[in-house]
């Protein structure tokens, strides 16, 4: 069984994840605080990892050469600071962008690991759950464009790998203009793939009656007491931070001169009401997980 059907906010009703997700990533965009993308980072890390286990550890891993290449990058597009740490090809390399670099850096990652998280939560089915009844040729339509990626990507291995074993694939030395032939190929027979895949999906939902009646959901999935406070919660806290964005309290800038707003005052609540509403999925994770064990403990 996956990590992520063993998630108890996975468990939620759909509007609760596509809430928290909209507000993590949402909210999230928003912020170049230092402390507040550390604090993001923390959870998306920690949650994705409670879902997807040992393969998160080695995305999170992966992650962090990324990180450093956009971080030492920024400085070398990016002149703006006063203190200056070194000169490459003749122009300053500052203290100043280089923080900054290491802001969006933290950012993008972040973002990513939720969006992960997001995946990993929010099935196809949920989101037909939430949206089809609404808007059911946009929600479709969004599911097979996020479907048509990952699925290229699937097809191409398998294309290359059975064209390698027939003897037709290209050999490891082989010269570039037999690799952009044997390229070309497999992007061919991917084409082919792809639209005679669409057509095969047309026939399908035209034969199912695609279109004709209001569609129902195989899931049906039903508003409960702990879905509602669990939203309410997530309202609350999501007001008090866009509050606390409108009013200043997660201002940074970094270039040319930086200033960065300190989490004091009142800005420590709102900074609190952050941490407590990425930190949502991961404590419902773990309280589950050890009732789990304490109710396996008393058989």
């Amino acid at each position: 069984m996956k990590k992520e059907e063993n998630d108890a906010f996975s468990q939620c009703h759909p509007a609760v994840g596509f809430f928290f997700f909209v507000g993590a990533i949402g909210l999230g965009a928003m912020i170049l605080h230092p402390l507040y993308i550390l604090a993001s980072g923390l959870f998306a890390v920690t949650y994705y990892c409670l879902l997807r286990g040992t393969r998160g550890l080695k995305t999170v891993a992966l992650s962090v050469p990324v990180f450093l290449l956009l971080t030492f990058a920024n400085p070398l597009v990016n002149h703006d600071g006063q203190r200056v740490l070194t000169y490459v090809f003749g122009r300053p390399y500052t203290y100043e962008a280089l923080v900054y670099g290491m802001a969006i850096a933290g950012m993008l990652i972040v973002m990513l690991l939720w969006a992960g998280c997001y995946n990993a939560v929010m099935t196809s089915d949920k989101f037909m759950t939430l949206f089809g009844g609404v808007i059911p040729t946009i929600s479709l339509l969004l599911l097979m464009v996020l479907r048509l990626v990952p699925n290229m990507i699937r097809k191409v291995a398998q294309l290359a790998g059975a064209r390698k074993c027939i003897g037709r694939g290209a050999a490891d030395n082989a010269t570039k203009k037999e690799k952009a032939l044997d390229s070309l190929n497999v992007l061919s027979a991917l084409m082919t793939w792809a639209l005679e895949g669409g057509v095969i999906t047309a026939d399908s939902m035209k034969a199912r009656g695609y279109g004709t009646e209001k569609r129902s959901s195989f899931r049906m999935q039903k508003m409960k007491s702990s879905d509602i406070i669990l939203l309410s919660v997530m309202a609350v806290l999501a007001a008090a931070i866009v509050r606390l964005i409108a009013g200043g309290g997660t201002a940074a800038d970094y270039t040319p001169i930086m200033r960065i707003t300190p989490v004091t005052g009142e800005h420590l609540a709102g900074f609190a009401a952050y941490c407590v509403f990425l930190s949502l999925p991961t404590v419902l994770y773990i309280k589950e997980a050890v009732q789990w064990r304490i109710s396996r403990s008393g058989i």
